[in-house]
């Protein structure tokens, strides 16, 4: 049951969308949120399971302070849905849904919370744009670069608040660890190395108490080419399954995808390489369990990035120039390494910040960009689809920032 990122039918499904969207008068339409500073904001939620929980929390904590209530969600599994309602009751009873279209036709939502499964974060994204909508969307942003180049587009067209959900550009270490290397602190940047590693089955969610019954399944499957039996697996443990993410570099690489521009300024990178296997888990994964890429960017450095879900060796990344080293896990910057003048380690000094997501409120207000805007999520969209369709097809991708297509070399 394999669908490859850019497929036929995603494509067909964006054509369509934008023909309904148009037919049931859902297009462009000014924003309540435009209007006086002091009304409220109504927000929609479509996606309401475990990441959807901790954005509702802080939306909820932050609703009296920035005068916004969620009054509408959407989730295709009953579960969800009933326990998301009985959650907010003090903004009154929501209205529920398990198909988006449905909630986003709805011309009181000013804005939307997605988090969904990898592969409806594009399509969801889009609708929400072509509804006037302003939009907070999970990591990664999109999985194929013809939908983040239309999510651009639309968002800047239309003049919509777009907050991805990459949380490191609200976090006062890396702003401030990247205001350092830019200010030439290591001199210059040639390399850079990361890696994530774990040693437990956390996609390995319970799945006995997802029945058929309580689960919208067409509308779960709405972007697959080929329609297949309800399987409580699909659902629950989607994070396996070409279907529905391309896997680690969109689930995990996308947060230090991002981070690497924070860090170093960069944007876009000129070329990519990947490799890796199914070593440890023989499980129905369709992905691979442990990866390794190497990320060629146009401001003269390598980036090396990995995952292995067989070794619990934890964290590291460093950061190397020509007169030092940054360690971005213990958050030091030494000469270590350097050929210049020697100092001693001294640790950085985080930058106060916003939270992500009041971030993102303030600016449904003032229509600024906020901190994680799209750009940027279109940005680490290109790097992690290089990442995987390398890993896929065995081939080095490159970039055309003109052309904003990937091309094999």
């Amino acid at each position: 049951m394999t669908t490859s990122f850019s497929s036929p039918n995603r494509r067909q499904f964006l054509k369509t969308t934008s023909i309904a969207a148009t037919a049931l008068g859902t297009g462009l339409w000014s924003s309540r949120a435009q209007g006086s500073p002091n009304s409220r904001i109504n927000i929609g939620m479509i996606g309401t399971g475990d990441r959807a929980q901790q954005l509702l929390k802080e939306i909820m904590a932050l609703s009296d302070k920035q005068n916004v209530q969620v009054t509408a969600i959407c989730d295709v599994w009953q579960k969800n849905l009933e326990g998301t309602a009985a959650k907010i009751t003090k903004f009154g009873q929501p209205r529920k849904f398990t198909r988006f279209n449905e909630l986003l036709r709805l011309k009181d939502i000013d804005a939307v919370v997605i988090a969904t499964p990898d592969n409806s974060h594009a399509p969801i994204l889009i609708a929400a744009l072509q509804a006037g909508k302003d939009v907070y969307i999970e990591k990664p942003m999109c999985i194929d670069i013809p939908s983040a180049n239309k999510a651009l587009d639309l968002a800047r067209a239309n003049n919509r608040v777009v907050q991805v959900g990459t949380q490191r550009r609200s976090d006062g270490r890396f702003v401030a660890a990247g205001k350092e290397l830019q200010g030439g602190v290591i001199g210059q940047i040639n390399r850079a190395s990361a890696a994530m590693c774990v040693n437990q089955a956390r996609w390995a969610r319970a799945y006995e108490d997802c029945k058929q019954s309580d689960v919208d399944w067409d509308a779960y499957l709405f972007d697959q080419r080929k329609k297949v039996a309800f399987d409580p697996k699909l659902h629950r443990r989607w994070q396996l399954y070409r279907n529905f993410t391309n896997g680690i570099p969109g689930l995990w690489m996308t947060h230090y995808a991002d981070s690497i521009n924070i860090l170093t300024g960069s944007k876009y990178p000129s070329s990519a390489v990947a490799h890796g296997g199914k070593y440890v888990w023989k499980d129905d994964r369709e992905h691979a369990d442990t990866f390794q890429a190497l990320v060629d960017f146009p401001e003269g450095f390598l980036f090396s990035w990995g995952m292995g879900l067989g070794n619990s060796a934890g964290l590291h990344y460093t950061i190397h120039g020509t007169q030092g080293t940054l360690d971005a896990e213990n958050w030091t910057v030494s000469s270590e390494g350097g050929s210049g003048a020697k100092f001693e380690p001294r640790k950085i000094i985080p930058t106060p910040t916003q939270g992500h997501m009041e971030n993102w409120l303030e600016c449904l207000r003032s229509r600024k960009r906020p901190v994680a805007d799209i750009e940027y999520g279109h940005q680490h969209t290109v790097t992690t689809v290089m990442c995987a369709t390398a890993f896929e097809t065995g081939r080095r991708q490159t970039y055309n920032p003109r052309k904003r297509t990937l091309d094999a070399a």
